[in-house]
């Protein structure tokens, strides 16, 4: 049991992992369902491919976000300056669940939000001067993502 005493670091860092790894993973499959869709769209039309490309890139910032936070994260642990203390295993937690917001809204919210701008790039393909309104619907998602990195933001400041 005592090997557990020392290991708050590593706890630490797995929060953090799972942050950017969750976020990035959620990111990945946002832009796909966007990818998907617009790939169909420009089978019929090239000429939308600027339009199709800025809705797939709006589910990419929850990946982003997760790098802020993992990035934060070692920076307040110590890894990053070279100055990582040890840390119980509570201080570990207190770091892994400060992290779990982003990583777990941020994988959920851009998928979501991947959902909202394939039917963005659906909207596009029929009314190409509508684009702006797609964009509105898929940011509407983007405040929960942004909600999520401020939650894990503000944890891990007041630790």
């Amino acid at each position: 049991m005592e090997f557990l005493a020392n290991c708050g670091l590593q706890v630490g860092v797995i929060g953090s992992a799972l942050a950017v790894g969750l976020a990035c993973a959620g990111s990945g499959r946002g832009v796909g369902i966007v990818g998907e869709t617009a790939a169909g769209v420009l089978s019929e039309d090239p000429n939308k491919f600027s339009q199709c490309l800025i809705l797939q890139i709006i589910p990419g910032t929850q990946g982003l976000y997760g790098l802020v936070i993992w990035f934060f994260a070692l920076f307040q642990m110590g890894i990053i300056g070279g100055t990582a203390a040890e840390m119980t295993i509570a201080q570990g937690l207190g770091y892994c669940f400060a992290c779990l917001p982003m990583g777990i809204g941020g994988y959920f919210t851009a998928i979501a939000q991947g959902r909202c701008a394939a039917a963005g790039v659906s909207l596009v393909a029929k009314r190409p001067e509508e684009m702006s309104k797609g964009i509105i619907m898929a940011i509407m998602v983007e405040f929960y993502a942004i909600l999520c990195l401020l939650a894990s933001f503000l944890m891990l400041v007041f630790l």
